[in-house]
């Protein structure tokens, strides 16, 4: 069973995860992402998804040319755990 992140493990987390947002209405944290055009931001896709894929857990996600969106929660315990926390990380790695 996924432990769901207690308020301070939550507040921790987005004081190191800087880039991330807590998402309003949810128990989830989110992140904007923009690109010189539309192959880089699909390139970024792809290299997420193979982490998502080798973690398996997958984020909710939208594309619309240049910016991709995405929101992290985690389904098994409804809410933020560090499932969501280890893959935050691993994407602002990809951009380092």
């Amino acid at each position: 069973m996924v432990a769901r992140l207690n308020e301070s493990e939550r507040q921790a987390a987005l004081k190191e995860l800087t880039s991330w947002q807590a998402t309003q209405g949810r128990d989830a944290i989110q992140r904007s992402f923009k690109f010189r055009n539309f192959s880089e931001a699909w390139g970024f896709m792809n290299r997420v998804a193979l982490l998502a894929e080798t973690q398996d857990h997958h984020p909710e996600w939208s594309n619309v040319y240049n910016r991709v969106e995405i929101l992290l929660s985690t389904h098994d315990c409804e809410g933020l755990s560090e499932r969501d926390l280890k893959l935050a990380r691993a994407i602002d790695k990809l951009l380092a």
